[in-house]
């Protein structure tokens, strides 16, 4: 591992909230296990292993049914541990990928029949190094005709930029981790309100991942300071709103966080069980399973 890199959590509790019959956690990852499956030489971090089995473990643990990996960047484009993972799990999972302009036709659809719908592009400067822009249009005109869908990782401080390129994009678009909302400014804060703004411009184009509480909670667990802000859109969006856990957790600043209260926010965020319903079955299963 990475020096300073924090396992995730040996021991969660048992959530005390019940995800409704057939639940998706619609984002988490696979890492490794390094000895079958290596990290990409220029990735920048290494993170612990953190196989499929232990994953599958705590899906079960924590009340889900599904899962949705998405493929991480210290695997780079080498998308093997995430394509063993979607052809072992009898169509419990669906993938996300990292392809570059390498990747012929056949191989895309290699990944589409393994279970992949859809790519992510991260422009987390800490966690990659920059595509250019036309480069991620030329892929997304390649994987459209798959029906195949974008994951976008950004901040939405960077929204007024990003807003003309997002517009470009001719696929359904998936924003990670609600755009990562800073917790001080507010929900009432200007870059928040650009972000709903943004959203309601073309809601039937947007999903929203109310996810990572963890990452940007100011006041720690139960991660209160941020429910808001999830609560908020799922409210205003309740058709476009998936939720993961995002195990193992990579690159936590200071804990890792117990999965067993990432479960339990999600009554905070989504108070009744038509909302929970369509957060944890109804939206995932239309997005990756239709």
């Amino acid at each position: 591992m990475s020096p300073g890199y924090i396992p995730f959590h040996p021991n969660p509790s048992k959530p005390k909230f019940k995800p409704p019959a057939g639940a998706v956690d619609a984002h988490c990852h696979v890492f490794g296990p390094e000895a079958k499956f290596p990290f990409a030489p220029k990735r920048k971090y290494t993170p612990c292993d953190a196989p499929k089995e232990t994953l599958f473990q705590r899906r079960n643990f924590l009340g889900f049914d599904k899962n949705v990996i998405v493929q991480a960047t210290c695997h780079d484009i080498d998308n093997r541990a995430l394509v063993d993972a979607l052809v072992t799990s009898n169509d419990k999972v669906k993938g996300i990928a990292f392809v570059d302009e390498s990747f012929t036709d056949d191989q895309l659809k290699e990944l589409d029949r393994a279970g992949v719908k859809g790519v992510r592009f991260n422009f987390i400067k800490r966690l990659v190094d920059s595509t250019p822009r036309d480069t991620m249009q030329r892929i997304a005109a390649r994987i459209a005709p798959l029906g195949w869908h974008i994951v976008i990782y950004f901040e939405h401080a960077d929204l007024g930029k990003m807003g003309p390129f997002l517009k470009s994009l001719p696929t359904t678009l998936v924003f990670d981790h609600m755009a990562c909302p800073n917790v001080r400014e507010g929900v009432d804060g200007a870059n928040f309100q650009r972000f709903l703004e943004f959203l309601d411009t073309n809601k039937d184009r947007f999903y929203t991942k109310v996810t990572c509480p963890e990452r940007f909670t100011v006041a720690g667990p139960p991660y209160d300071d941020v429910a808001p802000f999830a609560r908020t859109i799922v409210e205003r969006f309740p058709d476009r709103v998936i939720w993961g856990t995002d195990w193992p957790h990579p690159n936590m600043p200071k804990e890792a966080p117990d999965d067993g209260v990432l479960v339990d926010m999600i009554p905070k965020i989504a108070p009744t069980a038509e909302l929970q319903r369509k957060l944890l079955v109804d939206n995932p299963m239309q997005l990756y399973w239709s």
